[in-house]
């Protein structure tokens, strides 16, 4: 028996649990609240797909003629070739049957339906994959073609990481969602249910709550409580989640509480930990929750106590999850979403909120961006080694708004300090303080990736966004983490309020010699949408749209408006996405920007060479006496010389150097060699990094002219190797 039970309903990701449920279950653990935590999401997938289920589906197809369309007919022909491939093919995407990829990769291996038609001018986009990367699209593909069968011919809502997604996307009325909840349930629903009935009668929770973090999973959850209101009558139902802090704030629809007793906003720890409280007496405190008295929804907040800090809430549980059974997929040629769905990812968060908070696009008057609180890196890391140890997974996502760079850099001290090897990545902001030197240092620690928002390539719309950045920054920035090995993914924005056509075609060739030039290698372009509680939402006479305001009962975030430019920004959807693929692989960079379009464009006004240009500005800067002087590279050797020029005779030390990839070596005068050799020994990231201050401080304890060592060639070349000022 569990106090709690708390589910993620269908459908999120295939390869790593969306980590709502682990948070707060490392929570419950520090309150001593029993709970356990279902994926329902991938325990259906597995469940879905298995020879098994095929066999079943394929026949009930057959049996109902909903077999239409040419593709769904050529799969329904090939399915013993599909029955007898389709448990070696989950096994090998589960990393349980790496063999299998050499059979992946011949051409008559797998059967193959309309998926595979993109094969040909995909093959040169992956043709530098290696074998196992190649395999997991071929097979992604596969799966790829059974879900088309599925969604003609069983479930034409089904989807791998969403489902119903139109019922909970711009909801302004539940009645459409109502509506289905009251048909008969699915194949997806009864197959989703029997899952959940099992976990009932197991664990038989007191509180059953449900992560919403997506409208692809609202419908899923919906059908879910309604089936325990009508089988377990006596257990009560909370839901909060991503979905309803942004989409149902201002919710006022009484059918709503016909499937749900409690629907909580903003941090779940707190309102959580009350609502249990509410759930065992009856009565009490509650905290930013909605629930149903006398027939009409009321907004609960009469809790006095304040929200949990980021260092008090436990270290994310990933007990009771499938772990090692998650599905690792390559979708498309795009190196950061391959990051999304291959490879398991924990989850964690440096800090809570935004420490910019400013962008006008972002919903920075909610919690979740507006309230700001960093975490301390030696916790972090303790959590990190405590997540190590439960789940034997070194990757981690942090899943952060933007992180910050004085934590990262915190960060990665703390975990070469504690001589972990992990591999990590995150969000950021192209902000100036990404300097070479600390990307280098973030790189050694293991990060290997970031995505950061170019938004509009424009500075004056960057400017209007309070992006707080300009292109030219954000050139710099990327070539730096770029130079580090650290892979940059960008994302794109069309159609801000008073963007013009010359504005769009002017970012299309900003981004054009961004990825020309390398410093930027993943890319995706989203419209503007505009949100209720984005300043342009909350403020949009002073962006120049007319929202859309209609009457909401139900969700409220995305809302219809106008420009005034009065331009339809979708027309350019296809030309900025089509170049942008093309950019990303290393192609279509002389070809005229209008030949990506079907409508008429205007000429670039930017240079050619503009950012080439932004690239070869001298950073001007002066080492900050409180900047840290770190050595990432090994003891060196140290050798003894005599020098003599005209008679005159010189001591030297000789420090020779081994790196992972070569041996160098800088010869400097004896004395300075020693202390020199002394300092490299007492800067390393297991020891204490010395600022800039301190360092020219112990210098001048026995020589003078720090500055004319500090700069000198020999030092130069350490700062080539792995001495990093930051």
């Amino acid at each position: 028996m569990k106090d709690l039970l708390l589910i993620t309903p269908p459908f999120t990701q295939l390869n790593t649990p969306y980590p709502a449920t682990a948070y707060i279950k490392g929570f419950l653990n520090t309150k001593q609240i029993t709970s356990f935590q279902s994926d329902l999401g991938i325990e259906v997938i597995l469940k879905l797909f298995n020879r098994g289920t095929f066999q079943h589906l394929f026949e009930k197809a057959y049996e109902e003629q909903s077999i239409v369309s040419e593709n769904c007919q050529r799969i329904y022909q090939l399915r013993e070739q599909y029955l007898q491939t389709l448990d070696q093919v989950l096994l090998f995407l589960q990393g349980k049957n790496h063999t299998l990829a050499r059979q992946l990769c011949t051409d008559n291996f797998l059967p193959r339906a309309s998926r595979f038609q993109q094969l040909d001018d995909l093959e040169w986009a992956f043709g530098n994959m290696g074998m196992q990367d190649k395999a997991k699209h071929l097979a992604t593909l596969y799966l790829e073609d059974l879900s088309d069968f599925l969604v003609e011919c069983v479930d034409p809502n089904f989807g791998f990481s969403r489902y119903a997604e139109k019922l909970g996307r711009s909801a302004n009325s539940f009645d459409e969602l109502y509506e289905h909840l009251n048909a008969e349930p699915t194949f997806i629903d009864d197959m989703t249910l029997s899952i959940l009935k099992q976990r009932l009668i197991q664990h038989e929770p007191k509180l059953v709550c449900f992560s919403v973090p997506f409208p692809g999973n609202l419908y899923s959850a919906f059908r879910c409580a309604q089936f325990i209101k009508r089988n377990f009558p006596d257990i009560k139902i909370a839901m909060g989640g991503g979905f309803p802090n942004t989409e149902l704030r201002s919710v006022t629809d009484e059918r709503v509480f016909e499937f749900v007793d409690f629907i909580s906003l903003d941090d779940g720890e707190l309102p959580l930990e009350l609502i249990y409280g509410f759930v065992l007496n009856g009565v009490g405190e509650l905290k930013r929750t909605f629930i149903l008295e006398n027939d009409a929804i009321v907004y609960r907040n009469n809790s006095t106590r304040s929200d949990y800090k980021l260092q008090d809430v436990g270290t994310p549980d990933y007990t009771d999850l499938l772990l090692d059974q998650y599905i690792s997929v390559i979708e498309i040629a795009n190196p950061m979403h391959s990051l999304w769905s291959d490879g398991r990812w924990n989850k964690l968060t440096m800090a809570h909120g935004c420490y910019w908070g400013k962008c006008t696009f972002c919903d920075i008057s909610l919690d979740y961006i507006k309230v700001y609180e960093p975490l301390a890196a030696s916790l972090l890391v303790d959590r990190i080694e405590a997540i190590i140890a439960q789940t034997g997974e070194t990757g981690f996502h942090f899943v952060d708004e933007a992180a910050p760079p004085s934590l990262m850099k915190a960060l990665a001290m703390e975990i070469l300090k504690r001589k972990l090897t992990i591999t990590w990545w995150t969000n950021i902001r192209f902000e100036k303080n990404f300097t070479q030197d600390l990307c280098f240092l973030l790189k050694a620690s293991g990060c290997i990736a970031v995505s950061g928002g170019l938004e509009v390539a424009s500075d004056r719309l960057l400017q209007l966004i309070d992006k707080g950045v300009t292109v030219a920054q954000v050139a710099q920035v990327t070539r730096n983490f770029t130079e580090a090995n650290i892979m940059v993914h960008s994302y794109l924005m069309y159609g801000y309020p008073t963007q013009t056509v010359q504005e769009t075609v002017d970012s299309l060739e900003m981004v054009r010699q961004l990825f020309e030039l390398g410093i930027i290698q993943s890319g995706f372009w989203h419209q503007f949408a505009l949100t209720a509680h984005s300043p342009v939402g909350l403020r949009p006479k002073d962006f120049g749209v007319v929202p859309d305001l209609k009457k909401i009962t139900f969700a409220n975030n995305d809302i219809e408006f106008v420009d005034g430019t009065g331009i339809d920004h979708a027309q350019f959807s296809f030309g900025l996405k089509k170049s942008l693929f093309n950019f990303m692989h290393g192609i279509g960079f002389d070809m005229p920007l209008q030949e990506w379009f079907d409508v008429e464009l205007p000429v670039t006004t930017i240079q050619p060479d503009y950012i080439y240009n932004c690239l070869q500005e001298d950073t001007v800067f002066k080492t900050r006496p409180t900047a840290r002087i770190v050595w990432l590279g090994s003891s060196p050797i140290c050798t003894q010389t005599i020098k003599s020029k005209k008679g005159k005779i010189w001591e030297m030390l000789t420090l020779k150097f081994h790196t992972k990839t070569n041996v160098f070596e800088i010869t400097v005068d004896r004395v300075h060699g020693h202390w020199l050799y002394d300092l490299l020994n007492r800067i390393t990231p297991q020891r204490n990094a010395m600022t800039f201050k301190q360092v020219k401080a112990d210098f001048e304890l026995q020589s003078s002219d720090f500055e004319l060592f500090w700069y000198s060639k020999p030092i130069r070349r350490l700062f080539a190797q792995g001495l990093l000022v930051v």
